[in-house]
């Protein structure tokens, strides 16, 4: 009989916050949870939400509203976005970071982010802040209205696996690696209903932002999030950014066991790179070397750290970039950009032709930067999904600061330690001035406190005309009947259910707007035939249906064109949770094949559905395909609690409707 996990660090943060449920894997279970986080492209919807719960003040010990998505001002729907957003944190109780302040999970991780304490967060890489010795969790903008109301945070238990390091990175190879190799060997879908834990001696080497990078991209993996120690190297960090009393030391248990383990060899690793299109896509930077090269970026969430902007400019020191490539860079936070700059690296990569962009995630999430059709973009982002760059056709690579840079300044793709030889840079200066800072520029110049609850209660909602109020979600019939409008592959990302971009993402708090952008870089006809269809409709997907981003707007406007359930080989984590949320029903295929034997515009009949969703039923749902005359058993794996979410046509119908007792209560 296997061994019970137990005494991890994982473990002590879920047991230390458990308020129903059993911690057992597959089981679910609420947790208490400290601190929220929201940004602009999903807070629209979160305060609109906690608008609709009738929410005075924000319960949580910190709440912080980021304003670094939407950040491109090319016309007033942004703008208006913004004073929106402002004038919500001023009236809930919430901090508010300005625009240009900074990407929010470095941001938080300088400002707020404390061992030990649980963090949910509507942007899927929420899970960085696991870098802290946090329990940090992406979910869909509901959940964080709920949190921000003090109700508790459901999740299935996810295994937990322990991910030992050991050794130390060899030079011109940085934590990007770390994460590129273990997608290199489990894809996207390895982490599926799990958290990775790292531990062992190779973590003593490995900076709390180095550990923001292996904790971020853990998204890609599908990991529910990752978890690191809080040793001396997190009590570091905090002393840096002044906030030494914040530190809490947080360890595995001398006994504590792991679900599944695993080990890497730090000293093993060589620069690694995710081809085109896919984060799993990854082969050694040395097997693609000589593909030319017209952007790379360096920046965004998934490599924020001062040393992944200080690693490029001692590179680029004293050189110019290849003609015909942009060296875009983007600085994460103001507060590592007045570090850059008081170490020269500002200076040293404006000398070499970079261009500098405000401190935000931008490229990252398609807002700006967008390269040309066809042509090699290198980025240090977390994500290449297809046109999410903001260009349909594009050719994104991801990849670590090393190797962005190194290509930068050959015009092709090339190996950052061959580039080192080549010009004789040795790797002690590489390594110079790249620590992490005794004190940082620590700058709050940006940050608007909590207003008073006295003051607070006065505030009014700034809502321009491009902020909509919530759609109506109605109650599940007994029986769906309608036809599939949509049939899918695999993998198919929440990019390309719901885009991002400078076209789509000022409409994010626009439901009816938005919704014309549904599907469509999938199938561009998809809204057009929705807005035809009387009634209920179906799509049907493959495996790890909804990868990617947490933005609920994905669950949101489909549901606002009819959808009513979506069948599937499986769903990525928070997606799935997002559909239930909104009242739209996930099914997965008993026998996968049958899913590729439903066409688009077949019809579909799905009855008895209050019974399948009873107490106590057998979670299987029939379904009918009256075109071919053939009948498919589907599944759900809802929980109790979320089939009468889903009977109710949601949340917050549910809540209305007495539904969700609340167990804190």
């Amino acid at each position: 009989m296997a061994k019970r996990a137990h005494g991890t660090v994982a473990h002590q943060l879920i047991e230390g916050h458990l308020v129903e449920g059993v911690p057992e894997p597959g089981e679910e279970v609420g947790l208490r949870v400290d601190q929220t986080l929201t940004q602009d492209a999903t807070g629209t919807l979160v305060m609109q939400e906690l608008e609709a719960l009738g929410l005075d003040r924000v319960r949580t010990e910190v709440s912080v509203q980021y304003v670094d998505h939407n950040i491109l001002q090319a016309d007033e729907r942004n703008a208006e976005d913004h004073a929106f957003l402002r004038s919500a944190a001023h009236r809930f109780g919430l901090w508010y970071s300005k625009p240009g302040n900074g990407v929010s999970h470095p941001t938080h991780m300088q400002r707020f982010g404390k061992p030990g304490r649980t963090l949910a967060g509507s942007d899927s890489h929420t899970c960085a802040a696991g870098s802290l010795g946090m329990l940090a969790i992406g979910v869909g903008g509901l959940e964080v209205a709920l949190a921000m109301a003090g109700r508790p945070l459901y999740l299935r238990m996810p295994q937990i696996w322990g991910v030992r390091l050991t050794g130390e990175l060899p030079p011109w190879v940085s934590a990007k690696d770390v994460i590129l190799e273990l997608l290199r060997r489990h894809g996207v879908k390895g982490g599926v209903n799990r958290i990775l834990e790292y531990h062992g001696p190779g973590l003593a080497r490995l900076t709390a932002m180095d550990r923001h990078v292996i904790a971020n991209m853990g998204a890609e993996l599908g990991a529910t999030t990752s978890v690191f120690p809080a040793d001396v190297t997190v009590r570091d960090f905090l002393r840096s950014e002044g906030r030494s009393e914040d530190f809490t030391p947080l360890a595995p248990e001398g006994d504590a066991a792991y679900d599944l383990e695993e080990e890497i060899d730090l000293s093993s690793l060589e620069p690694l790179i995710a081809r085109p299109s896919s984060p799993g896509n990854v082969v050694p930077v040395r097997e693609v070397e000589g593909e030319s090269v017209d952007q790379a970026v360096i920046g965004s969430s998934a490599n924020p750290g001062l040393r992944d902007f200080a690693v490029a400019a001692t590179m680029v020191r004293g050189r110019s970039t290849a003609d015909g490539v942009s060296f875009d860079v983007n600085p994460t936070s103001r507060e590592i950009l007045q570090d850059l700059t008081r170490l020269g690296g500002t200076s040293d990569l404006i000398q070499a032709g970079a261009r500098l962009h405000q401190s935000g995630c931008l490229g990252c999430i398609g807002m700006g930067q967008a390269p040309a059709v066809g042509r090699n973009s290198l980025r240090t982002f977390p994500r290449n999904f297809p046109g999410r760059s903001g260009t349909e056709d594009d050719s994104v690579w991801l990849c670590s600061p090393e190797t962005a840079t190194a290509s930068a300044l050959t015009g092709v793709i090339t190996d950052p330690r061959r580039w080192a030889a080549d010009v004789g840079l040795d790797p002690a200066e590489q390594a110079d001035g790249l620590g992490p800072p005794r004190r940082a520029a620590v700058n709050t110049a940006m940050l608007e406190a909590p207003l008073p609850p006295e003051e607070a209660v006065r505030v009014d909602l700034d809502r321009g005309p491009n902020v909509s109020a919530l759609p109506e979600l109605d109650a599940l019939p007994d029986e769906l009947t309608g036809p599939v409008l949509l049939t899918a592959g695999d993998n198919v990302s929440t990019d390309e259910i719901s885009p991002a971009g400078a076209r789509a993402l000022p409409y994010r708090s626009n439901i009816p707007k938005l919704a014309e952008f549904t599907f469509t870089r999938i199938d561009p006809e998809y809204p057009a035939r929705a807005g035809r269809t009387e009634g209920a409709h179906f799509v049907v997907g493959g495996e790890n249906y909804g990868q990617g981003s947490s933005r609920e707007h994905a669950a949101i406007t489909p549901r606002y064109l009819g959808l009513r359930a979506v069948l599937a080989k499986s769903f990525a984590r928070i997606h799935w949770q997002n559909l239930v949320n909104f009242g739209v029903l996930p099914l997965e295929f008993e026998d996968p094949a049958q899913a590729d034997r439903i066409a688009r515009g077949a019809t579909l009949r799905l009855p008895d559905l209050h019974r399948a969703l009873g107490d106590g039923a057998e979670p299987l749902v029939r379904v009918e395909n009256t075109d071919r005359g053939e009948e498919y058993t589907v599944r759900h794996s809802l929980s109790p609690r979320q089939c009468r979410i889903i009977l109710a046509g949601g949340i917050i119908p549910a809540l209305a409707g007495g539904a969700l007792p609340d167990p804190g209560a």
